[in-house]
């Protein structure tokens, strides 16, 4: 093979120094030997180029996955500032209603002082009294008894008064031991607050009352009104 290998290598020169004179005579073995080795050349360099043609995919794939992990980092951590940001604007809409220390304050009413008296658990309001014509009574619901909130309303002035509940749009709404508020009922009682419309005497004081259902059988601690009607709602701690 090494004597092939240097008379290849002999003939190549003589080749390459003729120029461009005249060809030497070659016999056909020697062009034979000559044509096989140029072919091993090409062969050889077309290999190469292949090789550095596969190569270039295999590094463009390598990049693209090293530019596409950011992305994958990115989309990974969106979820998370979703949930963070939902927790936040939760807490933004919790709001709290400002505390008054009088219905006759929230409602601006004049001349007229109104104050928490007491309470007491019936089943039924007004209670029925032998030889009594009541015009109006109500009856709890089943399994719930009625929390009768009495209130005592005094004119401060030396003239009649009137005091007019229902022009001012009062509503009621309680909670009892923190629990959640329900609205207080509408009767046809002609001393309901939330609906009256008389004129209290010159020097005198008249009993209001408001009526809520509660569960039968609670244990009455904490009372909080919440009045409405204003331009916003306020709570009263009554007890």
């Amino acid at each position: 093979m090494k004597k092939v290998s240097v008379l290849l290598g002999g003939l190549m020169v003589a080749l390459l120094t003729a120029g461009c004179g005249e060809m030497p005579d070659l016999t056909q073995e020697e062009t034979d030997l000559i044509a096989e080795y140029a072919a091993g050349i090409l062969l050889k360099y077309d290999k190469d180029q292949i090789n550095r043609l596969v190569d270039i995919p295999e590094y463009d794939e390598e990049a693209e996955e090293e530019e596409l992990q950011p992305e994958e980092a990115e989309e990974q951590t969106e979820p998370e500032d979703e949930e963070s940001t939902a927790v936040v604007d939760v807490s933004q809409d919790e709001e709290t209603e400002p505390a008054v220390s009088s219905v006759e304050q929230y409602y601006g009413v004049p001349n007229v002082m109104i104050t928490y008296t007491g309470y007491e658990v019936v089943d039924s309001y007004p209670p029925a009294s032998e030889g009594d014509d009541l015009v109006f009574s109500m009856d709890a619901s089943p399994g719930t008894q009625l929390l009768v909130l009495k209130f005592n309303a005094q004119n401060l002035s030396g003239e009649d008064q009137n005091l007019n509940m229902l022009g001012y749009g009062a509503r009621f709404r309680v909670s009892v031991n923190g629990e959640s508020s329900k609205g207080a009922l509408a009767t046809m009682l002609v001393n309901d607050m939330q609906t009256y419309n008389d004129v209290i005497p010159a020097n005198s004081a008249l009993e209001l009352v408001s009526i809520v259902e509660i569960p039968q059988g609670t244990n009455v601690g904490s009372i909080d009104m919440i009045l409405r009607g204003g331009e916003q709602d306020a709570t009263l701690r009554l007890q």
